[in-house]
């Protein structure tokens, strides 16, 4: 298998992808995930038929920026001329991609019959998808779940009539929209559209570590795989994963002191991109996860403690003052239990 993933005219430097995620994948996020070598970070879903009228909010869901080598848009909605106009003011914005949201479970997303809603409509789901296509010239994806519930699992069928109306390439969540998030993606079940299709198929679901992400690829056939929940806390597990999958090692996770440059990075990316005091109110959620995901304060109850303090300072600098101080003093934590059990402990080994 490459390490590269060719989805029509763009190649993208690796296999392992980031998903569009509503409150994550902003343009700070991807502007992080993307500094520290992530090949592919989708946007926030877009609401096409706002993004048409210029809603601020969904404007700013495809915003597009500095440092991103790669901007796939994906758009959700269930009129076919209003996705095919998403796609165009997209491929205005500078899209590489236009993907095609066919897999959000949300009540509120397939309560007006979109996202994984469109796969119990498949005549209409192939209209959005010969709109789109006929609208830009960029590569059209669709993300997609398994089915809507186990008595309709039409994953591959839907791929089949992607594949034919032009869709370049297709990724697959291992679960029907029944079942949300619950149970064991279906990694197994990926592989019946991989052996469906002659385009990319992508695996999505449940894919966390350097493990995970080989047994995916492995029980599916997909060509490449998708990150979702598990980059929360986590802007670097693309590229890190890529890395591994490369070199056949075990993933590695960044130390304490590059953890507080990424997460600082990142609370200033966030200020500068929506202001104050927006900037650090969307931060906070970031800020939870990267506490949550960090091995130190080694106890946990000491990390949701930590969690609630910072997640209540009111300016960036108290919260990077804040980090610091955390920082300096599980290190001396950790320098002082190495001393009284007689150990030496380097600067780099405790970073």
């Amino acid at each position: 298998m490459t390490s590269s993933l060719q989805i029509g005219d763009v190649t993208i430097p690796g296999r392992v992808l980031m998903a569009p995620m509503t409150g994550v994948t902003d343009l700070p996020f991807r502007q992080v995930a993307s500094r520290l070598g992530a090949a592919y970070v989708a946007t926030e879903m877009v609401a096409s038929a706002e993004l048409a009228r210029g809603r601020p909010d969904v404007v700013r869901r495809a915003a597009v920026g500095e440092g991103l080598p790669l901007t796939v848009i994906q758009l959700v909605g269930r009129d076919p001329e209003a996705m095919a106009e998403g796609a165009r003011m997209a491929e205005a914005a500078g899209a590489d991609i236009v993907d095609l949201n066919f897999g959000c479970p949300a009540k509120e997303v397939t309560g007006v019959a979109s996202g994984s809603a469109l796969m119990r409509t498949p005549d209409l789901a192939r209209r959005i998808m010969e709109a789109v296509v006929g609208a830009t010239a960029r590569p059209v994806t669709v993300k997609m779940r398994l089915g809507w519930d186990d008595d309709s699992r039409n994953a591959p069928a839907l791929a089949r009539t992607a594949e034919t109306v032009g869709v370049r390439a297709v990724t697959v969540h291992g679960r029907t929209r029944k079942q949300f998030y619950t149970g064991q993606a279906d990694w197994d079940a990926v592989g019946e559209v991989k052996a469906a299709v002659s385009v990319p198929v992508i695996v999505n679901g449940d894919i966390l570590t350097a493990e995970d992400a080989r047994d995916a690829l492995a029980r599916s056939g997909a060509d490449a795989l998708m990150l979702g929940r598990g980059v929360y806390g986590r802007p670097w597990l693309a590229s890190h994963l890529d890395r591994a999958l490369a070199d056949g090692t075990r993933l590695r996770e960044p130390g304490r002191e590059e953890r507080l440059d990424i997460v600082i990075e990142h609370l200033r990316a966030s200020v500068a991109f929506y202001g104050l005091p927006l900037g650090l109110k969307m931060f906070r959620k970031h800020l939870g996860w990267y506490i949550e995901q960090a091995p130190w304060p080694a106890d946990a109850s000491e990390r949701r403690s930590a969690k609630a303090s910072l997640c209540r300072l009111e300016t960036p600098g108290e919260v990077e003052v804040a980090l610091s101080a955390l920082w300096r003093q599980e290190m001396a934590q950790t320098r002082n239990s190495a001393v009284e059990n007689g150990q030496q402990v380097s600067e780099t080994a405790m970073a």
